[in-house]
């Protein structure tokens, strides 16, 4: 699931990328997707750090992608938002994924064969997930919107693939 604020930085790094020559303010995109300028700011400056935008200062500054679309995948805009899980780290039934210093840390030991086989099922998952975000890029999206825009009938339905 999505949270919040990657859904409004997706939003706005799909603007940035239909027109990926062009310099576009945080308050133009804020307008265009009705998002909350302050937030998006800030998710923009995450996104500049991590190397993903470009920024200029000025009246016709703002922000563009630093690379083409399809050269930016799931997994750096995530990792670049600070949403990115950690594989390999012991998951306890019902639990997330936690940031932890030592990465490399061993699994804890689960307290049954039972909860041994879902902490497993639960990283392989989570690799299986790893996987699909660094292979879908940003570009992906892009033409799903496209999809999604030129396939929209009048109730609002669409198939994206």
């Amino acid at each position: 699931m999505l949270s919040r604020q990657a859904s409004h930085a997706l939003k706005a790094l799909l603007e940035l990328a239909a027109r990926p020559l062009e310099w576009q303010s945080t308050h133009a995109l804020a307008t265009t997707h009705e998002l909350p300028e302050p937030m998006l700011e800030q998710l923009l400056l995450r996104l500049r750090r991590a190397g993903l935008l470009d920024a200029r200062r000025g009246r016709v500054g703002g922000y563009r992608l630093t690379r083409p679309a399809r050269d930016i995948s799931m997994e750096q805009i995530f990792a670049g938002l600070g949403e990115a899980l950690i594989v390999g780290e012991a998951l306890r039934v019902g639990e997330a994924p936690k940031e932890s210093a030592n990465r490399s840390a061993p699994p804890a030991p689960a307290s049954s064969p039972a909860d041994q086989v879902t902490n497993a099922l639960q990283l392989r998952l989570e690799r299986v997930r790893q996987k699909a975000l660094a292979e879908l890029s940003l570009e992906d999206l892009l033409f799903d919107l496209r999809s999604a825009v030129a396939g929209s009938d009048g109730e609002g339905g669409v198939m994206l693939g």
